[in-house]
């Protein structure tokens, strides 16, 4: 690849393994980032870094001009759920005025190709077990309908340059672990995500883990989701840009394995890869949390060749657990790709 790739939120989790990435594929890359939840240690120092916010219309047309950009890979958006019912104002301003934002500037510098950091969020509580591209969109949340109206936006932009404008969004499933060259993993405080929780529960960085709902139409009464490998899905993102620039079209796409795991499945593997045990409560159900929530992958397996290399949850939980225990040893500090582990 030879792309000079613009990537909002890249000093967040998703965004800095997909910067490593990009870099490690040839890409220039320039990240932008207000640092309101990423961390500038990780970002590789290959990488040029502004700390800069996506409503920033002139500095981003100048930094799109100064770095020649012609790829846009947009993950800047809040994504805590019961945060955006609490304050969906703050939802809307960011995940979609600054969506629009950003691909307005897009517009202006005749920047063409854009990937969205979507969510499996815009289904809402879908009808199936396993959810197709094509199925009902209904989200039950503001976080869900502002990835939604991004989707949206982004397909009117499109329709609006007969095509030449062309995204790819990628609906996220339950994105987990840490990077398997063990320089990056999620490091959000006060994280909502099973595996991370988990992982900090078996690391005593929490002295116990609540799980919510053991009474649904499931195997062992917990939710089902699928779990994506974080170095999987930021391969995802690099193959989706190849593909809207090669097939000169938009696409969107589920981001995951197609398979499911309870939450007691995970709780228990934690466990056992860690060999610690912490205590676990149940607690009442939450609303809107669907019993099963598994994508169907057939898309980017067919389209892009996709063949994730992580699918495996003891390969995921080992990874968030080893995540954690680096950052009880300190902050870790910005490092070079050339000092990356081979995989």
């Amino acid at each position: 690849m030879n792309n000079r790739v613009m990537v909002t939120g890249g000093a967040g989790y998703i965004g800095s393994h997909t910067v490593s990435k990009l870099l490690q594929a040839g890409c220039h890359v320039c990240v932008v980032d207000n640092l309101y939840s990423g961390h500038s240690w990780a970002i590789p120092k290959e990488a040029a870094f502004l700390h800069l916010d996506i409503h920033d219309r002139e500095g981003m047309s100048r930094a799109m001009i100064e770095h020649q950009i012609d790829s846009v890979m947009h993950f800047a958006g809040h994504v805590v759920v019961p945060e955006s019912v609490q304050n969906p104002s703050k939802y809307f301003h960011n995940n979609v005025l600054g969506s629009l934002d950003l691909i307005e500037s897009c517009i202006d510098r005749q920047i063409d190709r854009f990937v969205f950091s979507s969510s499996a969020a815009v289904y809402g509580i879908p009808d199936s077990r396993q959810v197709h591209e094509t199925d009902k969109l209904s989200p039950i949340n503001p976080y869900g309908r502002s990835k939604l109206m991004a989707e949206w936006m982004l397909d009117d932009f499109a329709k609006s340059t007969n095509g030449k404008f062309r995204y790819a969004a990628l609906r996220y499933f339950n994105v987990a672990g840490a990077s398997m060259q063990g320089r990056l993993g999620q490091s959000t405080t006060n994280a909502t995500h099973l595996i991370k929780v988990a992982a900090e529960a078996a690391c005593g960085i929490r002295p116990d883990l609540s799980i919510f709902g053991d009474d649904y139409d499931t195997p062992d009464g917990t939710c089902v989701r699928d779990y994506i490998h974080v170095d999987d899905l930021a391969d995802a993102h690099l193959q989706a840009l190849d593909y809207i620039e090669s097939q000169n079209q938009s696409i969107t796409l589920n981001c995951g394995y197609g398979s499911g795991f309870s939450v007691k499945e995970v709780i228990d593997c934690v466990k056992s890869v860690s060999g610690r045990d912490f205590p676990v409560n149940i607690r009442a159900r939450r609303p809107g949390d669907p019993p099963h929530l598994i994508a169907n992958t057939d898309k980017i397996r067919n389209l892009m060749e996709w063949v994730p290399r992580y699918n495996n949850l003891e390969t995921i939980c080992k990874s968030a657990i080893d995540w954690e225990k680096k950052l009880l040893e300190g902050t870790p500090e910005r490092f070079s790709i050339l000092d990356m582990k081979p995989l």
